[in-house]
């Protein structure tokens, strides 16, 4: 009789905990309410429409009243003419930003942070800063200026007796271009994280290592980088699951047909055939198949990050 008394009296005490909890932070409450319904309006109700995939979708039937047509659509999209192409040119852009775009953002907070003059410190930061606030349609027109045949670029390289290169006609230069003017835009930006996570390092530590005589060379490795180590792993976990996902705002500003052998990208596909073509259903399949590979990727990398170190995202 205790035992059956007892779970009434437990779970009016969880009730009444989270009803306190509601009148004691309502505000807080309040201010998270329009990010969890973009997220349920933008995110989570759409996954609604997924089922089109499986679906010759027509916009005059319906989603329902559309016939099922299975696995029509993936296999039209994995023996087509372009799958290689888009995965080829989709990876790689990646790949590139991972190798040389991820560690910027690391570089730059330990160039920082070995900076002792606060003024000339904060001058760089605000300049790093910067060009992340700059809209994508704005950085495409200044790759524009600076890249044309006539742009500032070759007027340098004439200089030199170079014969001008059209860099944004040329299909071997796009992923030179994109990768390069993202870690331009970025890198203050991705330093920010990093230089919160130095700032948690305990100063004993450093004061320690310089009794011991260790240099600042030796204080950043020994010091810095472990103890951002945990930051470093969460941030490419997170990254790792980016890597079949290219933001077609960006590449569709740049490239043109000339250069679709290195900056085709599944998601400039996608528009191509949805947005222009109306090919509803092939489009979503696409999609879908690009979001499964980046969730099999995401948690693949948290696997092997908890089995060989204790750092994981969840």
């Amino acid at each position: 009789m205790n035992k059956r008394s007892a779970k009434p009296k437990n779970d009016l005490s969880t009730a009444q905990t989270i009803r306190k909890d509601l009148r004691r932070n309502w505000v807080i409450y309040l201010m998270a309410l329009p990010v969890i319904a973009y997220y349920v309006i933008f995110h989570y109700g759409p996954m609604y429409g997924l089922q089109i995939a499986f679906k010759d979708y027509s916009p005059a039937s319906g989603i329902w009243g559309s016939p099922w047509v299975g696995f029509k659509h993936f296999d039209s999209f994995f023996n087509g003419v372009y799958f290689w192409r888009l995965i080829r040119n989709t990876l790689l852009l990646n790949v590139y930003d991972l190798i040389f775009g991820f560690p910027a953002g690391i570089i730059l907070a330990l160039l920082l942070n070995e900076i002792r003059k606060m003024l000339f410190k904060r001058f760089v930061q605000t300049i790093s800063y910067l060009p992340h606030f700059i809209s994508i349609v704005v950085v495409a027109g200044m790759m524009f200026d600076f890249l044309s045949r006539d742009g500032l670029i070759n007027q340098l390289l004439g200089f030199i007796g170079v014969e001008p290169i059209d860099f944004l006609k040329e299909a071997g230069w796009f992923r030179f271009i994109f990768v390069s003017s993202g870690i331009w835009q970025g890198v203050g930006w991705g330093s920010i994280i990093y230089l919160a996570a130095i700032a948690n390092i305990d100063p004993t530590l450093y004061e320690a290592a310089k009794i011991d005589g260790a240099s600042r060379w030796k204080q950043i490795f020994h010091i810095t980088i472990p103890g951002i180590m945990p930051t470093i792993v969460i941030m490419l976990i997170l990254n790792m699951g980016h890597l079949l996902s290219v933001g077609s705002e960006k590449v569709l500003l740049l490239y043109n047909p000339l250069t679709y052998e290195t900056a085709d990208v599944i998601s400039t596909y996608v528009y191509r055939k949805g947005v222009l073509e109306a090919s509803y259903s092939f489009t979503t399949a696409v999609g879908l198949f690009n979001s499964v590979i980046s969730l099999i990727l995401i948690v693949s990398a948290n696997a092997v990050s908890k089995r060989v170190s204790e750092n994981k995202l969840w």
